[in-house]
C-alpha cells in the first residue's frame, strides 16, 4: 500500500470544499485506505475554539495572523505529524495557504511575517498535493448568499475575494508540483472525475 500523504483543500468561499471534501473521504472509504479529515482553522479542541473567534470576531490582521497559526501549531503537533506517522493520509480543508491568500493577499500582512512563522510552525511538512477549487468571485457570492449564514471573511467586498482568488491562483503558478488546479464552475461528476484520476496516481 503507499505510504501516508498530507492532500489539502483550497479556494474562494463557494467553491464546493465541503462537497468534495466528502467525496475524497468516500473514495479513501472504497479503497481501504487509512485516513483522516480535518479542516482549518480547527482540528483541534482549542482550534476549533480560535476557529470561532477568527471566523466571527474583528481583529488586527497580524493578531489573527498569530491566532491562525497557533491554532495551526496545535494542529499539527497533536493531530497532522501523529497521523502522517501512523500511516494515515491526511485530508485538510485548507491549511498555509490559506493564510497567505487571505492574510497576506485579503489583509496586506508582510509575506516575509508569513514565511517566517510558517518555517517556525511548520518546519519541513509540506502538502503533498494540494487540490484548488477556482471560481469566479461572482458566482462564489451567488453561491454564498444562497447557501449559508456568512462569516466575516464571507462577507468581505468583492474585491476582498477577488484579491483572494488571485493570490490563489498565483501560488498555484508557482508550485505546481503539488497543486492541482479543478474549475468549480464544471458539473460536479466532471470534478469528482478529475479527483479520481489525481488519487489514483497517489494511491494506486
Amino acid at each position: 500500500m503507499s505510504k501516508s500523504r498530507f492532500i489539502t483543500l483550497e479556494g474562494v468561499d463557494g467553491a464546493g470544499k465541503s462537497t468534495h471534501i466528502k467525496f475524497i473521504e468516500n473514495y479513501f472509504l472504497n479503497k481501504k485506505i487509512n485516513f483522516f479529515i480535518t479542516r482549518e482553522p480547527g482540528g483541534t479542541d482549542l482550534g476549533e475554539k480560535l476557529r470561532t473567534l477568527l471566523l466571527h470576531n474583528e481583529m488586527h490582521s497580524l493578531t489573527e495572523t498569530l491566532l491562525m497559526f497557533s491554532a495551526r501549531c496545535e494542529h499539527i503537533n497533536r493531530i497532522i505529524k501523529p497521523k502522517l506517522e501512523e500511516n494515515t493520509t491526511v485530508i485538510s480543508d485548507r491549511f498555509t495557504d490559506a493564510t497567505y491568500a487571505y492574510q497576506h493577499g485579503g489583509k496586506s500582512v508582510d509575506i516575509e511575517t508569513i514565511d517566517t512563522l510558517k518555517k517556525i510552525i511548520q518546519k519541513n511538512l509540506e502538502p503533498d498535493l494540494t487540490f484548488l477549487f477556482d471560481l469566479p468571485v461572482k458566482i462564489s457570492i451567488e453561491r454564498l448568499n444562497k447557501t449559508r449564514k456568512m462569516d466575516k471573511f464571507e462577507k468581505e467586498s468583492e474585491d476582498f475575494h477577488q484579491t483572494i482568488r488571485s493570490t490563489y491562483l498565483n501560488i498555484a503558478k508557482k508550485n505546481k508540483d503539488r497543486f492541482y488546479l479543478i474549475d468549480s464552475t464544471k458539473d460536479i461528476s466532471a470534478i469528482q472525475g478529475e479527483i479520481v484520476k489525481v488519487l489514483d496516481r497517489y494511491f494506486t
